[in-house]
């Protein structure tokens, strides 16, 4: 009864504030001469139209009447207006920032490498990178070193052989372009496949030493992945690990060739390669009273700290070349800062000495039988041994 109250209240107030048109439809008189034209379709349409007029200003006057369920929107909605106040945003002043450096990958077995070209010394030229990856040991095989004699007296090693599983990738030491790839690269016959080599890749730097170009060589693959005239940069794999050719089983045969790329031009790959960061080269001439180089003499090297003695041989002759600065015939890479003691025997003598090896440099030593040793550097070279970074090649 009272929600019928309030439709009559209502359908009186708005009539009274109504255009005169609402005010006509709701005076009986003007309802009864509609229906008197069209008895149905004026009947039927006044009654549609009164229940919508009615419940409209129904549902705008009493409203208090109505009980609306609670839906999320509205609390919606009302979160939103709390949280309507926008941030004024701070602008930050323009700032020069380089990227940081990621951690350096350390492997099980030695530190990153030094990167190149490293150089702690005027007359250092580390120019190349491992190989073999850090995954992998890849240092040089302790019997398969530059300058030694393998298959016969007169074979010398241009090279240092570095000991992996078959079918390890072969990156590239250094940027530039291949030269040869594939089979016959020592006796220039493509088709060779009898060539000492075996399948080899020959690459040609991007940058030189004193204005000379400077050539690479990886032998003994299994598979050649570089081709010809192919730029590759440093890390591009360009061939896997095997043992075709001379070899008695798989390893990787490493070269470093200056100014020309033939096997009479190779120098040894120890004084190129980057040592492990902490870690330094030792570099020996050994020779006899009468200044000749002592070749396959054996040089013990043994650490102070690990009590742990290495091997290395002397070289010289044949087609081994030795440094214009060092004019050595020893190297010994890959050794750990610290104090070593040099050991061998003339002439039935033992003799030895003491030396320490620096991170990151060269530790040079001379022998000479009768005068002794001594670890002074070599003098201060010409002129004409100087630049002593990386020069681009022509």
């Amino acid at each position: 009864m009272k929600k019928m109250a309030c439709h009559n209240n209502v359908i009186a107030s708005r009539a009274k504030q109504s255009p005169p048109l609402a005010r006509r439809l709701l005076a009986k008189g003007t309802l009864r001469s509609r229906r008197e034209e069209h008895p149905r379709s004026t009947r039927r349409n006044d009654g549609i139209f009164i229940l919508l007029l009615v419940a409209i200003l129904f549902l705008t006057a009493c409203t208090d009447f109505v009980s609306f369920p609670a839906a999320t929107p509205v609390v919606a909605v009302t979160s939103f207006e709390v949280r309507n106040e926008t941030p004024t945003p701070t602008l930050e002043p323009f700032r020069f920032t380089l990227p940081t450096p990621g951690a350096e990958p350390i492997s099980g077995w030695r530190p990153p490498l030094y990167p190149v070209p490293w150089a702690m010394s005027p007359y250092d030229h580390f120019y190349f990178t491992r190989p073999i990856a850090a995954d992998q040991v890849n240092w040089p095989l302790a019997d398969y070193r530059y300058g030694g004699t393998f298959f016969a007296p007169n074979v010398v090693h241009t090279g240092v052989d570095i000991p992996v599983p078959e079918d390890t990738p072969i990156m590239a030491a250094g940027a530039g372009t291949v030269m040869w790839a594939g089979w016959g690269l020592f006796t220039g016959l493509h088709e060779n496949t009898d060539d000492p080599y075996g399948q080899a890749v020959a690459i040609r730097h991007d940058f030189g030493y004193k204005g000379q170009q400077l050539f690479t060589v990886y032998a003994h693959m299994s598979h050649v992945d570089a081709v010809v005239g192919q730029h590759v940069e440093t890390g591009d794999q360009i061939g896997l690990v095997g043992h075709t050719g001379a070899t008695t089983g798989p390893h990787l045969h490493f070269e470093v060739r200056l100014p020309d790329n033939t096997f009479f031009s190779t120098y040894n790959p120890e004084l190129w390669m980057a040592p492990p960061q902490g870690w330094g080269v030792l570099v020996g001439r050994v020779k006899n009273a009468k200044g000749e180089y002592l070749q396959q003499f054996e040089v013990d090297v043994r650490s102070e700290a690990t009590k742990k003695t290495r091997t290395v041989k002397t070289y010289g002759g044949g087609a081994t070349n030795h440094d214009p600065y060092y004019d050595e015939n020893l190297v010994l890479g890959d050794l750990p800062a610290g104090i070593y003691k040099i050991s061998f025997r003339i002439d039935k003598e033992k003799v030895q000495t003491w030396v320490e090896i620096y991170p990151g440099q060269v530790t040079f030593f001379t022998f000479r039988v009768e005068k002794g040793f001594d670890v002074n550097p070599p003098p201060t070279p010409t002129i004409d041994l100087l630049p002593v970074i990386g020069t681009p090649a022509r």
